[in-house]
């Protein structure tokens, strides 16, 4: 009977012998196995390449120079009404009748031959722009009408001052204040459209780059070593026309040549 509790300690003390030895087991066990390599000669997994992060390439509304489509629009009408005053003052003009040089006069009147240019050149740009806001070339083309049109404009003023009347020279004056004002207010706006072309330009290329760097890197060692190219003689073949042989020495078709250097010979008359 007192064996009985021995083999009940011995029992116990097996247990947590075994419990823990089975608790302290080395971590190799527990690691996954390992993935089987792909055989030789198959085909290696194309790796996904993420796409290049979207780059910013417009700007807010708060951005310097931005003007929405209703602003812009209002802005060429504004135009248009300097450009139409400027026209009515150029019928009050009449250099025929000034006391002046034909040298003089000749000068004005190409003067205002090229002011009339200019101005139908801005209003066709004008009109665009109009119906296209966003337009970086007509918006720039107008800025450049502009800038034909105010020295012209100006000399047409000093004319009419000194040989019309002070007043309508004043009128000249003010009208390409006007215009000059206005050139003015469109210049910031050309400016962050400029802004954004450029942006858009950049994203583009840094995207272009990041892609050729990660394609380069994904197929790096993919590609076996060059191969050199036997080299290849190509034999021309074609038929030779000689004709270093007169017509006369050739033999009829079908018969046989005679030698130009053997003449024939004549029969020889038999001994009676």
């Amino acid at each position: 009977m007192r064996a009985k509790p021995q083999f009940t300690t011995y029992a116990l003390l097996l247990g947590i012998c075994v419990s823990s030895g089975l608790a302290q087991q080395p971590a190799k066990e527990q690691t996954p196995p390992r993935q089987p390599t792909a055989p030789a000669g198959s085909v290696p997994e194309t790796e996904t390449i993420p796409p290049p992060q979207p780059v910013q390439t417009t700007q807010p509304a708060s951005a310097t120079g931005f003007m929405d489509p209703v602003q812009v629009k209002a802005l060429a009408h504004q135009i248009w009404i300097v450009e139409y005053r400027i026209n009515d003052l150029l019928t009050q003009v009449h250099p025929e009748k000034w006391k002046i040089s034909n040298v003089t006069r000749n000068s004005f009147n190409q003067t205002l031959e090229n002011l009339h240019r200019a101005l139908e050149g801005l209003e066709e740009w004008r009109a665009q722009f109009e119906n296209r806001p966003d337009s970086l070339y007509l918006g720039f083309q107008i800025y450049a009408g502009i800038n034909a049109a105010l020295p012209r404009l100006d000399g047409i003023a000093r004319a009419a001052s000194q040989f019309e009347n002070s007043s309508l020279g004043a009128q000249y004056s003010q009208a390409g204040g006007q215009l000059f004002d206005l050139q003015q207010a469109l210049q910031p706006y050309l400016a962050y459209l400029l802004r954004n072309s450029d942006q858009l330009l950049y994203g583009a290329q840094s995207n272009l780059a990041t892609c050729q760097k990660e394609l380069g890197t994904a197929l790096r060692g993919q590609g076996g070593p060059a191969k050199p190219l036997k080299n290849t003689f190509v034999e021309l073949r074609g038929r030779r026309h000689s004709n270093s042989q007169p017509d006369a020495q050739k033999s009829p078709q079908g018969g046989k040549e005679k030698s130009a250097g053997k003449p024939e010979k004549k029969a020889e008359p038999q001994p009676k």
